[in-house]
């Protein structure tokens, strides 16, 4: 069979669309098979490492390797101000947001149950946004409902009503990783990849120190099950994985870069009931579905119906 140029020249088109694609598709392979496995992995890791130590070690040794390959790139640090709020932000994002989860998972919180709370961040974030300003649809306050419905159906399962702490630990960091990325939008904080490597080395260093100061200890060296966890939790969930929603952020619509948050839990309860033996309850997987509708809904409802700001916006922090 002979092509023609018009066929040639089609499908020269088609193997450059599919090349421009390519970091597309590989960012939100990234956000939502690695994200989502990083609650697998997590609970891997927490059986050989105390919590806040993993959770440590992780983000500062992402924070180095980021932060080596920036300054080896010739990228200038920033100045105190917008270094101070970056450091913040990865108090509130990464130290008590993942942290948390990392306390959670090992606290016997399954990974697939400890993934669903944590995507009630988009109802948590959408509450904090309205105190900035930024206006609430009367879908997303459905959507909030909804979610808040999920919650106490999650709760009445088997496996958080026997641990109603670590339900309240999860759900504290969750508030904390959302209220930091509304307030991280309207402070000033150092441009690309700089941001993230601040915040990740402050996340580490502190999490290190409620480490040292809870008593935490090693009993015994971490196996090589623990070592890799914590390998592929600060490469690929920390140092790839917010890069590509980064890029994400800056190059698609906000509904398909946050379109994660109602994937991860679905790979994370897949992940943790097929190689961890992890088990849900009827009434866990309705919750499951109730909250992923509800992220669905706070997600897409501001591109459905229009709203009016209910306060003046803040300005943005001046340095």
């Amino acid at each position: 069979m002979a092509f023609t140029v018009s066929d040639l020249f089609i499908l020269s088109r088609g193997i450059m669309r599919f090349r421009q694609l390519l970091p597309l598709i590989g960012a939100l392979f990234s956000l939502y098979i690695i994200w989502g496995s990083t609650y697998f992995v997590i609970r891997i890791g927490v059986e050989s490492w105390p919590p806040l130590m993993m959770a440590g070690v992780r983000f500062l040794s992402a924070g180095v390797l980021l932060m080596a390959f920036l300054l080896l790139r010739g990228h200038k640090l920033p100045p105190l101000r917008p270094m101070l709020n970056a450091a913040l932000i990865g108090l509130l994002l990464l130290a008590i947001g993942n942290g948390f989860v990392t306390v959670a998972e090992h606290q016997n919180v399954p990974s697939g149950i400890a993934a669903v709370v944590v995507a009630t961040v988009p109802l948590f974030t959408l509450c904090f946004s309205r105190l900035f300003g930024i206006p609430t649809r009367k879908l997303e306050w459905v959507g909030i409902g909804i979610g808040l419905a999920g919650i106490i159906l999650l709760n009445s399962g088997g496996n958080l009503s026997g641990n109603p702490w670590g339900a309240v630990i999860i759900l504290i960091g969750s508030m904390s990783w959302a209220f930091g990325s509304v307030y991280g939008s309207r402070i000033e904080l150092p441009t690309g990849m700089m941001a993230g490597a601040i915040e990740m080395l402050a996340a580490g260093i502190v999490l290190l120190i409620a480490s040292t100061l809870t008593g935490e200890k090693l009993t015994a060296m971490p196996d090589l099950s623990g070592f890799l966890a914590v390998g592929y939790l600060a490469l690929f969930g920390s140092v790839i994985a917010i890069n590509a929603y980064m890029f994400l952020i800056r190059n698609v619509s906000p509904a398909i870069a946050t379109s994660y948050a109602y994937v991860n839990p679905v790979v994370a309860v897949l992940l943790g009931t097929s190689f961890a033996g992890e088990t849900l309850s009827p009434v866990e997987w309705l919750a499951l579905g109730v909250i992923v509708f509800a992220v669905v809904l706070v997600t897409l409802g501001k591109y459905l119906l229009p709203a009016k700001p209910v306060v003046t916006p803040c300005e943005v922090e001046k340095p």
